[in-house]
């Protein structure tokens, strides 16, 4: 079930469900679930709503570039007492190797398009990173000083590794904040 500009759609009648419809996504298609009662009429009624509402939940979970301004500006704020201003922060699709990059001679940010779709507190963290380089060059305490104020370093830190070592990208030594000794995941140093 094809139309031009839509995406590829599986629908699947189960026997097992009787009022509920779900959607993913799965080897690059729609899968619509419905239960197996349900009429064609209401299928594709269901099939519009259902790639309507999934649309909607990937939006919020991918923000724009436009949105990582507000994003950054509001991080910025929160955990570095607005001293970090970034002039330009967008989403880049040839950065492989690291998560986020920062040129503080400028004050640009470039964040992996890779990081879309990642929980929102990992996203926060790499920009929160990123921001720290606009202020305090290299990892050392000055820099980890900076990001003692967000929460969830090391939650973030962990989430980058385990999805570094499970798309087998290499793990590259970075410096950690003073007293660990651990292995960050595919560059997220900036």
């Amino acid at each position: 079930m094809e139309q031009p500009g839509q995406p590829e759609v599986e629908v699947r009648r189960s026997t097992r469900r009787t009022r509920t419809v779900s959607a993913f996504r799965e080897a690059g298609r729609v899968v619509v679930v419905i239960p197996a009662r349900m009429t064609r009429a209401d299928e594709r009624t269901w099939v519009a709503t259902m790639l309507e509402r999934l649309a909607a939940s990937e939006a919020r979970r991918r923000p724009s570039s436009a949105d990582l301004v507000i994003r950054a500006g509001e991080l910025s704020r929160r955990y570095l007492a607005g001293r970090a201003t970034p002039t330009s922060i967008r989403w880049v699709s040839t950065m492989r190797s690291r998560w986020g990059s920062c040129t503080p001679k400028d004050g640009s940010i470039r964040i992996s398009d890779r990081v879309q779709g990642m929980p929102g507190y990992v996203l926060d963290y790499v920009v929160v990173h990123e921001l720290a380089h606009l202020l305090v060059g290299g990892h050392g305490p000055d820099f980890w000083a900076l990001l003692e104020g967000y929460p969830r370093v090391e939650r973030a830190r962990g989430f980058l590794e385990g999805v570094a070592a499970s798309a087998g990208l290499s793990l590259e030594e970075c410096a950690e904040p003073p007293g660990e000794r651990d292995v960050a995941g595919a560059g997220e140093d900036g």
